[in-house]
């Protein structure tokens, strides 16, 4: 099933997305020739984040609790982002026990908008899906807007389909923020910010894309890999 991606009227990405999902976007002919572009060439383009749905994986026995700071290793430099577990506990946990079973470590980048967000944790260096658990409660309500720096939680345009896939904003993102309780008006859940490495998000948001289709409707020409995610504190 194809990902949504993020629109100005209904922020829903797909998995070529933040969402691995988005708000509304054109189809992509799958048998069009990819046509390359850059960054900058796809600003025009913001489909909300959405996620490509996947087959659940078994759930995971580790017990947990949330992390309040976690270090992000990209094959462009690492960054640090703090994580709220007050305001999006639900958020905060569901991406902690992802972090601990090593699901982000290895995966990429795989929707790059310069003038929108970076998408990434669904897919491995060979593009494959990688396994989730089952998606979880849309917290956008909390309070916490879309500002650039802040990591949010991808999903397709079901409200509560969130389950690995997660962006940055590279800047402020309004339309993804809670206007009400409806399919339309969920927003999308902010749970943290970058704290250290806003200049490697930067180097990150910067790279050449290219139209390879579905999910990778803004892939980075040179893979930008998640090498490993840790928890600090």
């Amino acid at each position: 099933m194809r990902k949504l991606m993020p629109l100005r009227a209904l922020p829903v990405f797909t998995l070529a997305l933040v969402c691995a999902a988005c708000p509304q976007t054109s189809k992509t002919n799958p048998t069009a020739k990819p046509a390359a572009k850059t960054a900058a060439a796809t600003a025009g383009e913001k489909a909300a984040p959405a996620a490509t749905p996947v087959k659940p994986a078994a759930k995971s026995t580790t017990p947990t609790k949330p992390a309040k700071k976690v270090e992000i290793k990209t094959s462009l430099g690492v960054m640090v982002v703090e994580i709220d577990t007050e305001k999006a506990p639900i958020s905060a946990l569901n991406f902690t026990q992802y972090v601990k079973d090593g699901h982000y470590d290895g995966t990429i980048f795989h929707r790059v908008i310069s003038t929108f967000m970076i998408q990434g944790g669904g897919f491995s260096t060979n593009r494959q899906k990688k396994p989730t658990r089952a998606g979880i409660q849309n917290e956008a309500d909390n309070g916490l807007k879309n500002l650039r720096g802040t990591l949010a939680m991808a999903r397709t345009r079901s409200p509560h389909s969130a389950q690995a896939q997660f962006f940055i904003n590279v800047v402020d993102n309004a339309f993804l923020d809670h206007k009400g309780k409806t399919s339309r008006g969920w927003g999308y859940t902010v749970f943290g910010k970058v704290v250290k490495g806003m200049d490697v998000v930067n180097k990150i948001k910067a790279v050449a894309v290219s139209n390879e289709g579905g999910p990778f409707a803004n892939m980075p020409t040179t893979p930008v890999v998640i090498e490993k995610v840790r928890v600090l504190e």
